[in-house]
């Protein structure tokens, strides 16, 4: 099974979604199960995880639904409010639904010690008991905390969203690489290759762009924890569908192409396997 690890769904709305600034102007617009279904076939893709973009309750009922309606939806990775006394409530609520298999706050917005917070970790600390998995969302410079964090829950299963959105087009940093490589020491941790089309200069890139930083994560984290994910429809700022999906197949050999498309997909999220 093929799986695309990231991807986002929503109902534009120019007040919630202010991130969406004018240099993304392609992506100010609804972008439905309908719009991705084709897309995906169209790249011979099984299914995907649809990731939270909006830090609400009503977001994951929004997915949870948009997965109800889709069976090519095979998970989602929604948002509950990490820092409350009654997040063990709603992780509850959420999880009698067997599509609800992660949680993910979007760290890149906050302080650079924001994963230290006690309320935080407590959060954290209450996915293990749901079975449910946590998307690491941040910036390269906060590679350090969150370090600190899979350490501290060596049993959670985490992954790194976007390589940790180091600047592409700068080449590499020695600070991202070794961090990459001290996040990867904790073998509970996955990382996702997604995002990077959007992390280069004025959205535009070379496929050897990429090459030091696939290197870098490939040797650190080996093929068994790495995923594809698009991150459409954002990675429509920068190219379609076809050519980040090609960055990954062309690196790889096709013996390990099998694990990075979906197994390792299968694997983390707990998706039903179904044909190869």
């Amino acid at each position: 099974m093929k799986i695309d690890a990231h991807q986002h769904f929503w109902q534009y709305n120019p007040e919630r979604d202010a991130w969406i600034d004018d240099s993304m102007q392609v992506i100010r617009r609804d972008f439905m199960p309908s719009d991705l279904q084709p897309v995906l076939e169209k790249n011979g893709m099984d299914g995907c995880v649809a990731v939270q973009a909006d830090q609400s309750e009503e977001e994951t009922e929004f997915l949870l639904k948009c997965a109800a309606e889709n069976p090519f939806v095979k998970a989602v990775v929604g948002w509950v409010d990490l820092l409350s006394e009654d997040v063990s409530t709603s992780l509850a609520r959420f999880s009698g639904n067997p599509l609800f298999r992660g949680v993910r706050h979007i760290v890149q917005a906050e302080p650079d010690d924001f994963m230290l917070r006690e309320d935080f970790r407590k959060g954290i600390g209450a996915l293990g008991a749901f079975g449910l998995t946590y998307d690491i969302l941040v910036y390269a410079r906060q590679l350090p905390a969150a370090v600190d964090l899979v350490r501290r829950f060596p049993r959670q299963r985490f992954v790194l969203d976007h390589i940790a959105k180091p600047e592409i087009s700068g080449g590499l940093d020695k600070e991202w690489t070794k961090n990459i490589r001290r996040l990867a020491e904790s073998e509970n941790v996955y990382c996702k290759l997604s995002g990077m089309v959007t992390e280069t200069d004025n959205f535009t890139w070379k496929q050897e762009d990429f090459t030091p930083f696939l290197d870098t994560v490939t040797e650190a984290f080996g093929t068994n924890r790495l995923m594809f994910g698009s991150d459409w429809p954002v990675c429509l700022i920068s190219c379609g569908y076809g050519e980040v999906l090609k960055i990954v197949k062309d690196y790889f050999s096709p013996d390990e192409l099998p694990e990075i498309m979906g197994k390792n997909a299968v694997q983390f999220y707990g998706i039903p396997a179904g044909p190869e």
